[in-house]
C-alpha cells in the first residue's frame, strides 16, 4: 500500500509524543512492504529541535504554508491507498478536504490525542483539526485510546467506524544498554511538562524524593516551568532526543509512568513511553486506570502506584525482584507492543474498511 500521512511531526520528538510513534510505525509499515509518505508543516519550535530528517522507508515533506505544498500533495493524494490525517495536525482541514475531493483510496482519522480532544469539546473550546461534520466522512477513526473514548467519538463527533490503535515501540531503538552516569537514578521520570499530570507528578515523584533525600531522582522532558517544585536531590535533563532514552531507562532503577487525568479517566490509555521504558528492561512503576491489566500483568510485568507510600515501597523492593518485573515487562512489549504489531494491525484495520467501502460515498448516496 501506498500511504500518505498529514501529521503534527515525525522530525522533531520536542515537546510532544506523536514523533517517535510515527517513526516506528512508519519503519515497520515499510518493512512489510508500504510505503509512508509523511507531510509535516516546518515549525520553528520543531525545526530547532530537529532529531530526525528521513528514514528508509517513504518520504518526508516540510513545507512552510500550505499553499505551497498543495499541488504536490494532490498528487500524492491522487494514487494513494489510504490518506491519515491526524490530531493536531496545523493542516488537518484542509488535507481532509483534499483527501475527500481527490483521493481513490480511504480516508482515515488518526486521533492520538482523543482525551484531550473530548476534553476541548467539553470546555466548549475550538478543536482546530476537526471539521464542522465532525468524523463522518472518514472511512475510519483512529484512536491512542480506548474504552469510553471510543464511544464519545462515535457520538459526539459522528465518526462511523472506530477502532483503538495504540501505543507501541521500536525494540531497535528502545533496548537495554549500558548505563550513563548523569542517568543514574533511584527513580526517574520522562516527560514533556502538562498541567494535567502535575498534580500525580508532586504526589507521587516529588514527595517521594522529599523523603528519600539520599536517593538520586531524575526527570527528564522539556518545558518545565520555573516555578516547579525541585528538591536538591531531583537532577533534571532538558529534553532527550530518542537515541538518548534507552540510556536513560537503563540507568534507572525504577521509572515512573504518569498518566494525563484527562486521558486516564477514559482508561485504556498506554503511553508510548510505558513501552519504551518497559522494552529497555527497567521495572516501571505506574499510576492505575481502567485497562491496565489488558496491557501488562500488574505486580509481576508492572508495578502500580496509587499513593507516595506506594512509590516509597517499590524503592524498597529487592534488586532481584525488580529484575524478574523488569524482565517479564521486557518480554511482554516484545511478544505485544511493539511497531511490527502495530503496523500489522493497522494493515488489518484498512483492510476492513476497504471492504466496508467508503463512508463519504455512503453520504453521497
Amino acid at each position: 500500500m501506498k500511504i500518505v500521512v498529514f501529521g503534527l511531526t515525525i522530525t522533531s520528538s520536542w515537546g510532544n509524543g506523536h514523533a517517535t510513534l510515527w517513526r516506528g510505525l512508519c519503519k515497520a509499515l515499510s518493512a512489510a512492504g508500504h510505503r509512508v509518505e509523511f507531510f509535516e508543516r516546518d515549525v520553528p519550535y520543531y525545526s530547532a529541535s530537529r532529531d530526525f530528517c528521513e528514514g528508509p522507508y517513504g518520504g518526508i515533506t516540510l513545507y512552510q504554508r500550505w499553499g505551497e505544498v498543495r499541488d504536490f500533495a494532490e498528487r500524492e493524494v491522487r494514487d494513494a491507498d489510504a490518506v491519515v490525517v491526524t490530531s493536531y495536525c496545523p493542516d488537518a482541514l484542509a488535507a481532509a478536504e483534499l483527501a475527500f475531493e481527490t483521493s481513490p483510496g480511504l480516508c482515515i482519522f488518526y486521533d492520538l490525542d482523543t482525551p484531550v480532544t473530548l476534553a476541548r469539546l467539553d470546555a466548549g473550546h475550538p478543536v482546530d483539526y476537526i471539521g464542522p461534520r465532525g468524523l463522518a466522512d472518514f472511512d475510519l477513526v483512529l484512536s491512542f485510546t480506548g474504552g469510553g473514548a471510543l464511544d464519545a467519538l462515535r457520538h459526539r463527533l459522528g465518526a462511523r467506524h472506530v477502532e483503538p490503535l495504540y501505543g507501541h515501540v521500536d525494540p531497535d531503538v528502545h533496548r537495554p544498554t549500558a548505563p550513563k552516569p548523569q542517568y543514574q537514578a533511584a527513580l526517574s521520570y520522562l516527560g514533556t511538562y502538562s498541567e494535567d499530570r502535575q498534580f500525580a507528578l508532586e504526589r507521587l515523584f516529588v514527595a517521594s524524593a522529599v523523603q528519600r533525600p539520599n536517593e538520586r531522582f531524575l526527570i527528564g522532558g522539556a518545558q518545565y516551568p520555573q516555578d516547579f517544585p525541585w528538591s536538591p536531590n531531583i537532577h533534571f535533563v532538558r529534553h532527550l532526543p530518542p537515541a538518548e532514552h534507552a540510556a536513560f531507562f537503563s540507568s534507572s532503577r525504577l521509572t515512573l509512568n504518569l498518566t494525563r487525568r484527562s486521558m486516564a479517566q477514559m482508561g485504556w490509555c498506554p503511553s508510548g513511553r510505558l513501552f519504551e521504558a518497559a522494552a529497555c528492561g527497567t521495572p516501571v512503576l505506574s499510576d492505575y486506570w481502567d485497562g491496565l491489566e489488558d496491557f501488562f500483568q500488574l505486580g509481576s510485568e508492572l508495578l502500580v502506584a496509587n499513593t507516595g507510600q506506594d512509590v516509597l515501597d517499590a524503592l524498597d523492593v529487592d534488586q532481584a525482584d525488580l529484575a524478574r518485573v523488569a524482565n517479564a515487562g521486557r518480554e511482554r512489549v516484545l511478544e505485544q507492543h511493539t511497531s511490527a504489531h502495530r503496523a500489522r494491525e493497522l494493515c488489518g484495520l484498512l483492510e476492513c474498511a476497504s471492504s466496508r467501502g467508503h463512508a463519504r460515498q455512503t453520504v453521497e448516496a
